[in-house]
């Protein structure tokens, strides 16, 4: 017996195994992502083809899809808005709000509108929709 061939070096490593246990690490990481990322099945409700707030107090705030806000017809910051709300709000009272958002609009500027309606504390709001065909 020669003591050199019980120290037989590996000159390779089977890496086999290692693989396949990224693989089946990786499917479940792709299944448990595409699952989380589905959500719930709802039925939406329709919108009412009469406008629900048709006061004459009431108060128009868009966002077009460039990002601008308007109050009514008027361009205005988000400072500018909190301010006129304010003061619409000492004058009249608590009176209701409609946003409508421009559908290309990115859905920040919506929120931030959203943002300062709420910190006015104007509890009457609505979100404005064109009515299906």
């Amino acid at each position: 017996m020669d003591a050199g061939s019980d120290n037989k070096d590996y000159d390779d490593i089977n890496i086999t195994p290692m693989v396949d246990l990224y693989l089946v690490l990786l499917l479940i990481f792709i299944i448990m992502t595409t699952a989380g990322v589905q959500g719930m099945k709802v039925e939406l409700p329709k919108s009412s083809p009469r406008p629900v707030l048709a006061e004459t107090k009431s108060r128009a705030i868009t966002v077009n899809n460039q990002g601008r806000i308007f109050l009514d017809t008027v361009p205005v910051t988000l400072d500018q808005l909190q301010q006129r709300l304010k003061e619409h709000k000492a004058r009249h009272g608590d009176f209701p709000v409609v946003v409508r958002g421009d559908r290309a609009t990115q859905y920040q500027g919506v929120m931030d509108v959203l943002d300062v309606v709420g910190l006015v504390g104007l509890n009457q709001v609505g979100l404005a929709t064109q009515s299906p065909k």
